[in-house]
């Protein structure tokens, strides 16, 4: 039996009939604003092609925007079985459009469970944000876009420069792979409960090709040795690689007395390519 989208009840009615209290352990923080939802919903772009996966769904406030956006296919991947029933109602107040899938998104791999073209829209729980999405790229190219809600402090490494202080190995990784953007920010009484920080809506669009060529296991080799001393001059940092550092460096024609956040991403793909030519 389907139900009508427009009789759904407020998310606050729908929390306290199935007992939905945000749990910290699952990074659990509900928007309840339909508008917030909508405007997340509406940044990720036109949504009535393809799939949207959505991961961490909870009471279902970020997918009843989607599917009033216009999704034609979501699929929402949650691991807490208290909120299922909740997106029952959603999927049979859009029949055929939401399809729901209980699991761990660190254990699934989203771009096997829908064709292409796909996209990611969710508001990630802030303590496998970072995890989920380092997967995700490795895959990335099986995406259109991803539209992902991180805390602000995350957000400004995703798009930090060379010589700023954000500036580390997640933006190396992620700028070599994608285009990310800020979108906007959200204030901690957005959500439910209130988090500490401030969060930010975050795109990610891959790129046609990686920035520079080489391999991402040798990227994230020479990013974790001169990000783990940053203060220190590559000559010294790169030490811990186990080779030779002075061959490296000269290869790329990359100072010795450089430090990790003086490189720009295509410097870091020239260690890289230079590692692997070593090894």
């Amino acid at each position: 039996m389907s139900l009508d989208p427009a009789a759904l009840p407020p998310l606050r009615e729908v929390i306290a009939r199935h007992g939905i209290a945000a749990k910290r352990s699952l990074g659990q923080n509900f928007i309840l604003d339909l508008n917030l939802t909508r405007r997340i919903a509406r940044a990720a772009g036109p949504l009535e092609a393809g799939s949207v996966i959505e991961v961490g769904p909870g009471p279902g406030g970020l997918t009843r925007a989607l599917l009033e956006e216009g999704a034609a296919h979501v699929v929402a991947i949650e691991r807490d079985r208290r909120c299922l029933a909740a997106l029952g109602e959603l999927a049979a107040a859009y029949p055929g459009r939401l399809e729901l899938v209980e699991g761990d998104a660190l254990k699934l791999d989203p771009a096997a469970l829908t064709p292409e073209p796909r996209r990611i829209v969710a508001n990630l729980p802030y303590n496998i944000a970072t995890a989920l999405l380092l997967r995700w790229l490795d895959r990335i190219g099986e995406y259109q876009s991803l539209t992902l809600m991180f805390q602000r402090e995350v957000a400004e490494r995703l798009v930090a420069t060379a010589r700023s202080p954000a500036y580390g190995r997640l933006s190396v990784i992620v700028q070599w792979l994608t285009l990310p953007k800020i979108l906007f920010d959200l204030p901690p009484r957005a959500f439910v409960p209130s988090p500490k920080v401030t969060s930010s809506v975050v795109s990610l669009k891959p790129r046609a090709m990686p920035l520079a060529r080489t391999e991402k296991a040798a990227l994230e080799r020479i990013t974790a040795a001169a990000f783990g001393q940053r203060r220190k001059m590559l000559r010294s940092s790169l030490r811990t690689l186990g080779v030779p550092v002075e061959p490296l460096l000269a290869t790329t024609g990359i100072a010795p007395t450089a430090r990790a956040e003086e490189l720009s991403v295509a410097d870091f793909c020239a260690l890289a390519r230079a590692l692997q030519a070593a090894v």
